[in-house]
This record gives C-alpha cells, structure tokens and sequence, in this order.
C-alpha cells in the first residue's frame, strides 16, 4: 500500500474522532443547559412549597412574630413615659420624671463643662438601644434643691434611680478609667453591672439560632430532594 495513502488515511481518521469528539460534547452541553432552564423554576417553586409547609417553620416563625410584636407594643409604652431618647427636665418635673419609671439615669451637668459634654454624647446614644431605662439630664445651675439635697459635688454626675431612690451614682470619670476617651461600650458595660441596663436576654439569642437553623434545615432538605431527582 502506498505509504502517502495510509497516512492520508489515519489523518483523516484522527481528524473525524476530534470532530466526533466534540460533537458529543457539544451536545452535552446543550442537554445541560436545556436541564438547567427548564428544572430552575420547577426547583424554586419546590423550594418555598417546603420552606412554607414546614410545620415546625410556621410555628417558630408565629411564635416569633408575636413575639416582636410584644416587644413593640412594649416600647411603645415606654416612650409614652419619655423613654427612648435622652431628654432635658427642669427641676420642677424631675421628681415626677425619677418616680414614674423604674430605672432612670439622670445626668446632673453643666453646660461649659468639657466632660459633661462627653458624657451627654455616649447617653445619648445608649437611650435608644435600652427603651426600658428612662434617661433623662438636668442643669445642675437651674436645679440648686435637688443639687443640694443630693449632695452632688462633683460635674458630671449621673444619678441612677430604682424606683425612684438614688440608688448609686457616678462621680465624673472614676468608674470609665479616669480618662476622657472612655467607649460608650463602656459605660454601657458599668451600667450593666450595677443594674440600670439590661443585656439583650439569652432565650431571645437561642430562639433566633433555633429559627434560623430550622430554615437552614428545610433548605438543606429541599436541596436533598433535587439531588435525588437528578
């Protein structure tokens, strides 16, 4: 056989199962997509069919609405009792503002004081994220009964009252380390420990996990189902 011949042969041989080749794969990969396309919506559709019939998932998530809107319906009395922001009271309405609430950090300030300005600045931002303490400051020169009567000697003070007794205070910086760049975490923290603030509760962090996980479950399990299908 003429050599020329059988190597124009096995070429054409080699050139006819590359395009063989990538014919099937060419097909393949249309199949696929055409997989893709027409499976996405069906997929989905299963998807929140599962996540919505999910007995366990309906209960958490009635649960939970009822109770988010007990939260708000308690924070919406206390801001009708002046919670929620940090607020200036003459001293004619101070004793009706401390006896009306059961926990209120009242700030006894002078207005050219450079650390009472510090301290409004980190009140006024911890006012709204405890609606359940009242805050509240008072102008330490148009209050002279009630600076006197509580001994205040020392700008800044703030008082913390329970039920309307002056149960502590903090006298300037002594409680933050002293120093003017004290955090707001940290006078959130010595609030905390003496009893004004209330740490967010730990049955309220394992049921949002315990939500959480139960959608990641149906999720999971949804996917489950279309592996199978495949």
């Amino acid at each position: 056989m003429d050599p020329d011949a059988v190597k124009s042969t096995l070429s054409n041989l080699a050139f006819g199962n590359v395009l063989a080749a990538a014919a099937r794969d060419y097909k393949k990969e249309v199949l696929a997509n055409e997989k893709a396309q027409s499976s996405n919506p069906v997929n989905e559709e299963v998807d929140l069919d599962e996540l919505m019939d999910d007995p366990e998932l309906e209960k958490l998530h009635a649960d939970r609405i009822a109770a988010l809107k007990r939260e708000v319906e308690k924070r919406e009395a206390f801001k009708r009792q002046g919670h929620g922001e940090y607020r200036e009271v003459s001293e004619g309405d101070f004793l009706g503002e401390v006896t009306r609430s059961q926990n209120v950090i009242c700030h006894f300030y002078h207005k050219e004081f450079y650390r009472c300005k510090i301290m409004d600045k980190h009140l006024k931002t911890l006012a709204p994220r405890h609606v359940d303490t009242k805050f509240i400051r008072v102008d330490a020169e148009n209050a002279p009964f009630f600076v006197t009567k509580l001994a205040i000697k020392t700008l800044p003070c703030v008082l913390l009252f329970s039920k309307g007794v002056a149960i502590d205070r903090l006298v300037g910086f002594q409680d933050l380390g002293t120093k003017d760049d004290f955090t707001t975490t940290k006078l959130e923290s010595v609030l905390i420990k003496k009893g004004m603030l209330s740490k967010k509760k730990k049955e309220e962090d394992d049921e949002d996990a315990e939500y959480q996980e139960s959608i990641r479950r149906s999720v999971r399990s949804s996917e489950n189902l279309d592996s199978d299908s495949d």
